[in-house]
């Protein structure tokens, strides 16, 4: 039995492998519609969510598949004080794979330790989001026809980011990726990935504005500044509308630069955007339930 807990814990083959059943889930979707028939995936979601929990359950219910569980923490057992371990161990006898957000970091690592089905990590505070992190290569890989040999810039909440987080470890594992960090000195990348990027003799640069390297970039990963990250709501007040990707910003951009969003917006990309071809955060969305079908189907060992 294998969990998904980081992006790491998939070699670059298996992953390679996992985008060519989701773009055949993409291409055919009539062959995977009844897959999963008498199976459930429980969706335990400790946190709010819109794309993660409702993609996750369309992509079980277009395999054939039942869906049951919680969207905030209020709604479970957790309010009453029970444990990530007791809850899991008994959504075990529930369900086939589960599908956890949680708050805090390292929560779906302790509730895989104790589970008897798969684990999907769909995001753990400021940590992790793997399966947002197969969405984007997913994006890339179709949009851009590989995945290494282009220069991206992260820009936004790149301190409390857990998308940013997972995207920078999973690219480095590809040939020839130049990261550009786009933020306030406040919310700029923490110096645990700085210290990965250097052991991996990373190419990178830190910048404070968004005009400075935006011409550079062949993808832009856009980023909302998150209230929830905050302890003070001054900072966030003050930070919040530092770095907005406006249609003027986009004229100095390569005409094939994509820009990339894991959502949801609050005003860091004015609307006007949206109608630019290069403008593929709705397209990225759709992705994310492909290659959650894809990775249903992997850590359930569905043959197809």
């Amino acid at each position: 039995m294998r969990h998904l807990i980081s992006p790491l814990d998939f070699t670059v083959e298996e992953l390679d492998d996992l985008f060519k059943v989701a773009k055949d889930i993409e291409n055919n979707p009539k062959k995977y519609a009844k897959v999963c028939d008498g199976m459930k995936l429980a969706t335990l979601f400790y946190e709010p969510s819109t794309r993660t929990r409702l993609s996750f359950e369309a992509a079980m219910m277009n395999l054939g598949g039942n869906v049951l569980g919680f969207s905030e923490a209020t709604s479970s057992s957790a309010a009453k004080g029970e444990s990530v371990s007791d809850t899991i161990r008994v959504i075990s006898s529930y369900a086939d794979i589960a599908a956890i957000r949680h708050p805090k970091e390292g929560a779906a690592l302790v509730a895989s330790s104790k589970s008897e089905i798969p684990v999907i990590n769909a995001g753990d505070g400021g940590h992790q989001h793997p399966t947002q992190t197969l969405t984007d290569l997913l994006t890339i890989k179709n949009l851009k026809g590989k995945l290494g040999g282009f220069t991206i810039g992260l820009c936004g909440d790149l301190k409390f980011g857990r998308t940013v987080h997972s995207l920078i470890n999973a690219l480095l594992r590809y040939d020839d990726v130049k990261f550009v960090f786009i933020s306030p000195k406040e919310l700029c990348v923490p110096d645990y990935i700085i210290k990965e990027l250097d052991n991996a003799n990373a190419e990178y640069k830190e910048v404070t504005k968004l005009e400075e390297s935006i011409g550079d970039l062949d993808l832009l990963y856009m980023t909302r500044v998150q209230r929830e990250r905050f302890f003070n709501e001054e900072d966030y007040i003050r930070l919040k509308d530092s770095f907005v990707l406006t249609k003027d910003k986009m004229q100095m951009a390569k005409d094939d630069m994509l820009v990339l969003h894991p959502l949801p917006r609050v005003n860091e990309i004015s609307v006007n955007v949206d109608d630019d071809p290069r403008a593929v955060y709705f397209k990225q969305a759709k992705y994310g339930v492909y290659v959650r079908m894809a990775l249903i189907l992997k850590l359930l060992e569905v043959e197809v």
